[in-house]
């Protein structure tokens, strides 16, 4: 199946935004999908439904952090070349979506912390599916022009 896919799947299961994008790079990050869930878990709905940076955004990020992140705290060149990339990938998808942030998204959401429940009504609403997809599919390109190898 095709990751962009795979990632609105697990979204129409009940991961969230987040979530979705995070675990459908399970298999180049290398981590545990269950793990990857727990750690992405804050960020759907914006930021634990507060409606901030879309999810899917989000864990695009979170996901070009574990492959082109720094851990060198005193390496400025490192700091400032991630940033870039943290820009670019939020920028395409802004380009493309029209917003990085979920209320704009979804035009003004509740951002109380209770989970609308996942009903056919619910889906068909929502835009979300298609940002995790254009999420995914935005990494996906970056990683396929810039490789990594992942221990």
């Amino acid at each position: 199946m095709e990751r962009d896919l795979y990632a609105a799947e697990l979204f129409l299961k009940g991961h969230n935004c987040a979530q979705a994008v995070a675990v459908a790079f399970c298999d180049v990050t290398g981590l545990d999908e269950a793990f990857t869930a727990k750690m992405a878990s804050s960020f759907g709905g914006g930021m634990g439904r507060m409606r901030e940076v879309c999810g899917a955004v989000s864990g695009m990020l979170l996901v070009a952090g574990l492959l082109y992140g720094y851990d060198s705290f005193d390496d400025d060149c490192a700091k400032k070349d991630h940033y870039a990339l943290v820009q670019h990938l939020a920028g395409k998808f802004r380009e493309q979506a029209g917003s990085i942030v979920c209320r704009e998204i979804l035009k003004n959401p509740p951002s109380d912390p209770n989970p609308t429940p996942r009903t056919a009504e619910y889906y068909a609403q929502r835009p979300c599916a298609r940002m995790v997809m254009l999420a995914t599919q935005i990494l996906e390109e970056y990683i396929q022009e810039h490789p990594v190898d992942i221990p």
